[in-house]
């Protein structure tokens, strides 16, 4: 499958945490991915731009946190992850750069 540029607009960044690499033992990759994708779109863009096969997609959202900075009142942004858990014999290694 060939990436197209929407692609790269579904997967914003690989998520490097204790949690996901715990999880990348499971053969699952963690991904941020944009607020408004559904898991048909984030399952097409991981397939076309790593080639891979992927067996499922979760997906959770985590509503920001109300923070002070500076004295004034803001909030950080809703954060949508997805767990895609890959084909056996498929392999993402997103340590090497996205």
């Amino acid at each position: 499958m060939s990436a197209k540029p929407e692609h790269y607009d579904v997967i914003r960044k690989p998520v490097i945490t204790e949690k996901a690499t715990m999880a990348s033992e499971a053969n699952t990759v963690v991904f941020e991915v944009a607020i408004d994708s559904n898991k048909a779109m984030i399952r097409d863009a991981v397939e076309s731009v790593f080639d891979v096969k992927v067996k499922a997609v979760n997906t959770t959202i985590t509503k920001g946190k109300v923070k002070r900075f500076r004295g004034q009142q803001g909030r950080r942004k809703d954060v949508k992850k997805t767990y895609v858990t890959l084909e056996e014999g498929n392999t993402i290694d997103v340590t090497t750069g996205f």
